[in-house]
């Protein structure tokens, strides 16, 4: 339905756009973390293999 936006209260329509495109990548990114979590994978130290042996 096209209205003039004055008349139907909307006073600034890129702001009612910006809204909404920040309300859709609120929901994207609720859905895209609750689908699978990413973390890093600890590479494994060095520190052993710089130790003396302890065995006799």
């Amino acid at each position: 339905e096209y209205v003039d936006l004055v008349e139907a209260g909307i006073i600034d329509p890129t702001k009612v756009v910006r809204i909404g495109l920040e309300n859709a990548v609120s929901v994207a990114s609720v859905l895209l973390l609750t689908e699978a979590t990413m973390t890093e994978i600890p590479e494994p130290t060095k520190e052993r293999a710089l130790e003396p042996e302890m065995s006799m």
